[in-house]
């Protein structure tokens, strides 16, 4: 299927970049990862109530449907060695085909086109310069599985901004994950507890899942001076057709669609036909949500608070509108946590078109 595609530069609300930054310090960046999951703090931005995830159950109504992104952190940091001898940080960001991937190389200064490296079985191939530190490589089993010499052999790649530690590396899964493919957590999804989604089940809440593959340029500033000069990334999704029998449902039933997450916002948004309704099928998308948007699919969004110049707060600022400072600069003054292990917010779209 094909993504609806960046959203045209003459369709954008004119905003700066500079109007996306707000002060982040450091003490309010989530060093460590709260236990349980779901006692994690929740702004509702309707009201400014303060109230902890657990407590989803109450603020959701029946008939109301949750969509979680059901995709796989895959454990895509790997130590490798050149044939050189030199050593090379290899981070899989997404598979391009069959045989290539790209990869981000630390150093990357010193690789060059037809470079090679070892990581346990996996040898990898340089195809392509770096080009900021990202190059299309090959990448080799031996005759093994890939993906579980990756799992095997590498690490999650946790956040550059996190100096904590995790007890445990699924911590950095949510527990709806099951496709392998992201370089990131949907972090949103993290706050789920199985008592959590027993409670939103007995309410009469249903949870559907899509996918959509996590890239690290998603966390990246913008760069330049104007949003509308922004070309966002492109990301694989899939709306799985049971998940849009289970928006039809809600529909019907006069439920809300509440998206876990900006990449489900991605998602939902995307995969859209032109009367609005949801389609199943899968692809690229490369949409970019910002202030000026009209949310066609969502009704609400569950998010955690991003960090600043990101396209992730330029969708905060298209769901909340200008008041989205007022609701950060809240959030900082009565200590909430913020980024990947961070706290979260729940945000009720005033309409939907």
């Amino acid at each position: 299927m094909e993504a609806r595609g960046r959203v045209p530069p003459d369709t954008l609300f004119p905003v700066d970049v500079a109007e996306l930054d707000y002060d982040l310090p450091q003490a309010a960046i989530a060093q460590e990862a709260i236990e349980p999951r779901d006692a994690a703090r929740l702004l509702v931005i309707r009201t400014m109530e303060d109230r902890r995830f657990h407590e989803l159950d109450g603020l959701l109504a029946p008939g109301d449907v949750l969509v979680v992104n059901r995709t796989r952190v895959r454990a895509a940091r790997l130590a490798a060695v050149k044939d050189t001898g030199g050593s090379v940080e290899l981070l899989v960001l997404r598979r391009v085909d069959e045989g290539r991937w790209e990869a981000m190389l630390r150093p990357a200064r010193r690789v060059r086109v037809g470079t090679r490296m070892q990581a346990g079985p996996i040898c990898a191939e340089v195809l392509s310069a770096p080009a900021s530190g990202v190059a299309t490589i090959a990448l080799d089993a031996g005759g093994t599985d890939l993906e579980a010499a990756i799992a095997e052999f590498g690490s999650y790649p946790l956040p550059p901004y996190f100096h904590g530690h995790l007890r445990d590396p699924e911590r950095y899964q949510t527990m709806f994950a099951e496709v392998v493919g992201s370089a990131a957590a949907p972090t949103a999804g993290l706050h789920f507890t199985a008592p959590l989604v027993d409670r939103l089940a007995a309410r009469g809440v249903a949870i559907a899942s899509v996918e959509l593959e996590v890239g690290l340029d998603t966390f990246r500033p913008m760069t330049g001076e104007h949003v509308a000069e922004h070309t966002i990334h492109r990301e694989r999704y899939v709306m799985p057709p049971e998940a849009v029998a289970a928006i039809g449902r809600a529909r019907l039933a006069g439920g809300r669609v509440v998206a876990v997450g900006t990449t489900v916002v991605r998602v939902l948004e995307t995969a859209v036909d032109a009367d609005c309704l949801p389609r199943a099928g899968g692809g690229e998308t490369d949409l970019f949500i910002t202030p000026g948007w009209t949310f066609r699919t969502v009704d609400a969004v569950i998010t955690n608070f991003h960090a600043p110049r990101t396209t992730l707060v330029a969708m905060v600022a298209a769901m909340v509108g200008p008041g989205w400072r007022s609701v950060y600069a809240t959030a900082l003054e009565r200590g909430y946590r913020f980024l990947s292990f961070g706290d979260a917010m729940l945000i009720e779209l005033a309409e939907r078109s």
